[in-house]
């Protein structure tokens, strides 16, 4: 039985990596892409090394950079992601204490609706969306966090709800006795409690507004407001004409981050998502 189990440890073990492989190769051939002349990228060359007719060095990504503003852009991006999550994370984990140690119809109500809101496919509701933005001025990057937190309260509820089913209610009392109001209660007690689902849920919250595209694009006004997808996609030259090589550096800075804090919070992501998900 031993040997046995081992063997299939192995093939699973083989096929996890050669799965891993097929998924990490798109990437690859981005970054090599970026280091190639756009004559290269655009003939059967694509999927080749770069060499010495056709390496670009780091012109793409100097290219990528003082081109279409693309440091706006990343900029948008930035404030976009983390005044989203933030307002993701605070106001969904108060959701979720609330509906755990009130619970009643309402709250459950509330949760369900949540819940549904996974479901529902984005195109549905996008044109009105839109419109609705459009009159609430909520077409900017400043304030489009608001709709944000709409879409991403589905999941953030769903995983803070589990975990704080699995939070003792005498720590919450022992607080409250000792002078704790609610909201003291709330960022000195159950905050720190909370940090592993807080992670993951920020980490995965962050990777999907980082590399949104079309709410972005519905929303925002595209001549004055442009999200790093959004200038990838606009990132032309004369005539219709399509700079490859920048273009592949622009998605290459743009993923990199992702990536890195990705790898530096892997972990917690695990631990986040068993917490919320299992517990209770």
């Amino acid at each position: 039985m031993k040997e046995q189990k081992k063997k299939g440890n192995r093939v699973l073990t083989i096929l996890f990596a050669v799965i891993s492989i097929l998924w990490i190769y798109p990437i690859f051939i981005i970054l090599f892409n970026s280091l190639k002349d756009t004559n290269s990228i655009t003939t059967s060359d694509v999927f080749n090394l770069p060499g010495k007719g056709n390496f670009a060095g780091t012109a793409n990504y100097v290219e990528s950079v003082t081109g279409m503003n693309f440091l706006k852009s990343f900029w948008y991006s930035l404030v976009i992601s983390v005044m989203s999550v933030l307002l993701i994370l605070l106001c969904c984990s108060m959701a979720a204490w609330f509906i755990v140690r009130v619970n009643n119809w309402f709250t459950k109500l509330f949760y369900y609706l949540c819940i549904f809101s996974m479901v529902v496919p984005f195109q549905m509701v996008m044109f009105t969306l839109a419109n609705t933005a459009d009159r609430l001025k909520l077409n900017s990057p400043y304030s489009i966090c608001v709709i944000y937190l709409g879409f991403g309260a589905g999941l953030a509820v769903f995983m803070f709800t589990g975990f704080c089913k699995s939070v003792p209610m005498d720590i919450e009392e022992a607080a409250m006795i000792d002078g704790c109001s609610p909201i003291g209660t709330y960022f000195r007690v159950l905050l720190p409690i909370l940090k592993p689902t807080i992670i993951s849920t920020a980490i995965l919250e962050v990777m999907w507004v980082w590399n949104d595209y079309l709410l972005p694009t519905l929303v925002l006004d595209i001549k004055k407001y442009r999200t790093i997808p959004m200038a990838i996609q606009y990132f032309r030259g004369s005539y219709g004409t399509v700079d490859m090589g920048a273009m592949m550096a622009s998605i290459m800075i743009d993923i990199i981050p992702i990536i890195i804090l990705y790898l530096v919070c892997q972990k917690h992501i695990i631990e986040g998502v068993v917490a919320g998900a299992v517990k209770g």
